[in-house]
């Protein structure tokens, strides 16, 4: 059964961290480009950052750059998002996908996961 499971969201404070996990069963994440998303309520989902299936090439939005890091762990199956220095503004509902292009996330997306809710709240 293929399924990408994201964890590690909860309840974080202003200028503290969350790190999320995006672990894949039934199949392996070696071919694909890894794209993390986020949609905040009432808002569209947008792109947060993209890691290559090697790793080598990574790129954030505007909005989370220096504060947020991608990477990946192909042994493990599992890709990663830092997230650091939280702001309100982070709170939404994280998703990953495993996108079909190797070199960059192309938008055509393999598989997503169920999402994982992060809520950046003094």
């Amino acid at each position: 059964q293929l399924q990408l499971v994201e964890s590690g969201g909860g309840l974080g404070q202003p200028g503290g961290s969350l790190r999320l996990s995006c672990a894949a069963s039934g199949f392996k994440l070696d071919y694909y480009s890894i794209g993390w998303f986020r949609q905040a309520p009432g808002k569209e989902r947008e792109g947060v950052s993209c890691i290559s299936s090697s790793g080598g090439t990574t790129n954030y939005a505007d909005s989370v750059k220096g504060r947020f890091t991608i990477s990946r762990d192909n042994v493990k199956n599992t890709a990663y998002l830092q997230l650091n220095s939280l702001k309100p503004e982070d709170t939404a509902v994280y998703y990953c996908a495993a996108d079909r292009s190797p070199l960059y996330c192309s938008g055509d997306v393999y598989y997503w996961g169920q999402g994982t809710q992060v809520t950046v709240s003094s």
